[in-house]
């Protein structure tokens, strides 16, 4: 009997194996996700995170350390989690993605800081994580520099529109954006400092107006600073 001959089967002929497919988390898993992440909001806002505890927000959904380890990691990661969906979910509207447009938008940025007012804790982690994140190159500095680019945009783009309106230039739209989100992280430390000699709330709306007037009113505040 001749010998059998051995075939010769290139990896291009041999049948590929189908793409992995990534499965979705169940609806019952996001739902505990969430309501892990609304806890941590709570309690981060509260104590802060030096003293905020993983068991304390598991005991307030009714889990395990372990449990909130198993979906979050750990307890940095939470936090950064955290800070997320209060940016997408927990603010009067979305303080990131959706923000209104026009003259309603400046008094949005007044009611994020109204709110902040009530949480001192959740000020002072986001600030923490916010400084921290300036030596960080993983998931906590891609977080804060995607942020300031959003919002810096869309801020900009309002002012745009609002001088297109009223057929002034729009040349410091996007210096006065910039100035708008170190004006309300400069007076949010300030007042983490100081809770009782400043008001959050009410330096927020001055520095805001003021800004926003020197856009959209540059003929008055010229005048203004001239008088002075």
């Amino acid at each position: 009997m001749p010998p059998r001959q051995k075939t010769n089967t290139s990896h291009t002929e041999r049948k590929a194996a189908p793409p992995h497919r990534a499965l979705k988390p169940r609806p019952e898993t996001l739902e505990k996700r969430a309501e892990i992440l609304r806890a941590a909001v709570e309690v981060f806002g509260t104590n802060g995170y030096s003293q905020a505890t993983l068991q304390e927000i598991a005991e307030r959904v009714g889990m395990t350390h372990a449990g909130v380890l198993h979906h979050f990691g750990s307890k940095q990661q939470l936090l950064l989690e955290a800070v997320r969906y209060r940016d997408t979910h927990d603010l009067p509207r979305p303080a990131v993605d959706h923000m209104p447009q026009g003259l309603e938008q400046f008094r949005h940025l007044t009611q994020t800081a109204e709110l902040n007012m009530q949480r001192p804790g959740i000020v002072q982690t986001f600030v923490t994580l916010s400084a921290d994140a300036i030596a960080n190159n993983g998931a906590t500095r891609e977080y804060f520099e995607s942020r300031y680019s959003t919002l810096r945009d869309q801020i900009t783009e309002n002012f745009r529109a609002l001088c297109a309106q009223r057929g002034i230039a729009s040349n410091t739209a996007e210096v006065a954006a910039t100035s708008i989100l170190a004006a309300m992280d400069g007076i949010q430390y300030q007042w983490l400092m100081d809770p009782d000699g400043v008001n959050l709330a009410a330096t927020t709306d001055f520095a805001i107006q003021a800004i926003v007037r020197a856009v959209l009113d540059p003929a008055q505040s010229t005048e203004e600073a001239t008088a002075e």
